[in-house]
């Protein structure tokens, strides 16, 4: 739900987490599970490379414990969890790494280390989700910043709801 009230797509009321919000942006076409296809568009636009099929197919391998060439929601809680471990044992100013940056960095058009008004905006359409002016301005404010700066990396993790402290 957007901080608005505005609902952007049904939590799984079974099995809410912390990661559910990081899961939702990356499942593009909504199924409950992260394919190559919503990789492939999860990172459009950030890189282009020959071996970008090779280091989705590999990103799929790592997560997908039942071998069905998905990643389901638990499995994907399953690797962050891991991956926030050992980033929180190294120290909390490292602030998750890995998949969350990957994600900051790719909402993160400009690259300037901010997510703008426009970042934020553009990027949620780009994932699907019908989100307004008073959407991502609120956004913006639930993760400490204002219309004028956008948002930290920090920031985009209190949006996301997504706690890196063990």
């Amino acid at each position: 739900m957007c901080p608005t009230g505005t609902a952007l797509r049904p939590r799984d009321a079974a099995k809410p987490s912390r990661l559910k919000p990081a899961f939702d942006v990356i499942d593009a076409d909504r199924d409950g599970k992260i394919s190559r296809d919503d990789l492939r568009a999860f990172y459009a636009g950030r890189r282009a490379s020959e071996d970008d099929d090779d280091v989705i197919g590999n990103m799929i391998s790592v997560a997908d414990f039942n071998k069905d060439g998905y990643v389901e929601y638990d499995e994907f809680e399953r690797v962050l969890d891991l991956e926030y471990g050992k980033a929180n044992s190294k120290s909390k100013s490292n602030g998750g790494g890995g998949l969350m940056e990957d994600v900051f960095k790719v909402m993160d058009k400009d690259g300037d280390g901010r997510l703008s008004h426009d970042d934020l905006k553009s990027y949620m359409k780009c994932a699907g989700f019908a989100a307004t002016d008073d959407d991502i301005k609120a956004m913006i404010r639930l993760g400490g910043g204002d219309e004028t700066d956008g948002v930290s990396f920090d920031g985009l993790l209190k949006i996301l709801a997504v706690d890196t402290v063990a």
